[in-house]
């Protein structure tokens, strides 16, 4: 007996499904305005219950954009894999275009220059739909080209760096002024911070905010250290800085990243420093290398798969003209664990010789 062949699911059956017409449907899948939110919802909860994606090939050769979003980092291939933060973020990127039966673009890039050629070679070869920007910096090329193609962005990073783009963005300063805040309440007086790259943006930001940190509680000692976020120069830069003696050695260190922090830790080990007796350490970027080491790692932690599926959003709203203005996601706030606690010289003993 020959089994009756499942039908096949059409706009038709979407459009039924979420009480519209096949032109709303056709919209929300095009990301065109004409539609509320609670609809453009209906019509893709709609779509996904019943299995339904539209045919790509047919609207590309149609002459519709292909939805694609694009987005261009710039790392080696080998650092961005071990880099968690990316990891969730593009996660949570992916989350929202899986919803709306779109696919991600992912390119790695020497420098901004690079990606700003690229993003005009997308858009003019009808490539992508619009771009995801990340790690501005100063004078940074990209909002002029985006501004001058008509290509729809999100900008992630602060307002006063995005030349006018719709930006989300994480109030870093305030996070840093917590995390000083914190190891000063604790009782440390010498506190050290291994930063990211210099030429980025939220690098300069978090360097002013440490330093305003340090004025106003009168510390004792203040150091910062810029690096390439790698495990290897945050080794580096932990060994440089506490292989000065006391009372020119800090005793707490504050991390740009999660993987200088794991390899900061490895650095005191093997001085035969105790953490966090001798130092203690405090990794930005909360991930699950955090919870895995021996002492686990107090963090600032933020959701940074939300992060990603907030930019994805609000690029869609800058696409369709119907989505929010910029704004911020919520603060980092300070998770404590193992890593951190009051200085020896509090607790009674003796530091190591």
């Amino acid at each position: 007996m020959t089994a009756t062949p499942t039908p096949r699911v059409t706009i038709k059956d979407v459009a039924a499904r979420a009480g519209v017409s096949k032109g709303a449907v056709s919209l929300a899948f095009n990301h065109k305005p004409g539609l509320s939110e609670a609809t453009r919802d209906r019509i893709f909860a709609a779509a996904r219950e019943l299995g339904w994606a539209p045919n790509l090939t047919a609207r590309s050769l149609a002459g519709a954009r292909v939805d694609v979003v694009g987005l261009a980092i710039c790392r080696p291939a080998q650092m961005l894999g071990l880099e968690p933060f990316y990891m969730e973020f593009i996660s949570g990127v992916e989350s929202v275009l899986t919803e709306r039966s779109c696919s991600l673009l992912l390119r790695l890039v020497r420098n901004v220059r690079e990606e700003a050629g690229l993003l005009e070679s997308w858009w003019k070869g009808r490539q992508i739909g619009g771009s995801i920007l990340v790690d501005f910096g100063a004078d940074d090329p990209r909002p002029a080209v985006a501004q001058r193609l008509g290509l729809p962005v999100v900008a992630v990073g602060h307002p006063s760096l995005t030349g006018g783009l719709t930006s989300v963005w994480t109030d870093d300063a305030t996070a840093v002024t917590e995390a000083v805040r914190y190891l000063a309440a604790l009782g440390h007086r010498r506190i050290a911070r291994v930063g990211g790259a210099a030429a980025l943006g939220h690098t300069t930001m978090r360097t002013a905010a440490f330093d305003e940190a340090a004025r106003s509680l009168d510390l004792a000692g203040a150091w910062q250290v810029t690096t390439d976020y790698s495990g290897e120069a945050g080794a580096r830069a932990t060994r440089s800085l506490l292989t000065a003696a006391p009372p020119d050695r800090p005793t707490a260190i504050v991390y740009d990243n999660d993987i200088m922090a794991v390899a900061g830790l490895s650095v005191a080990a093997e001085m035969g420093l105790k953490v966090p007796a001798d130092v203690s350490l405090l990794a930005w970027d909360d991930s699950q290398l955090c919870r895995l080491t021996h002492p686990t790692l107090s963090a600032m932690s933020h959701d940074v798969h939300g992060f990603g599926a907030e930019a994805a959003r609000t690029l869609f709203g800058v696409i369709t003209g119907e989505g929010p203005e910029s704004h911020p996601v919520p603060t980092p706030v300070l998770t404590p664990r193992g890593s951190t606690a009051p200085p020896r010289a509090l607790l009674g003993t003796a530091p190591p010789v």
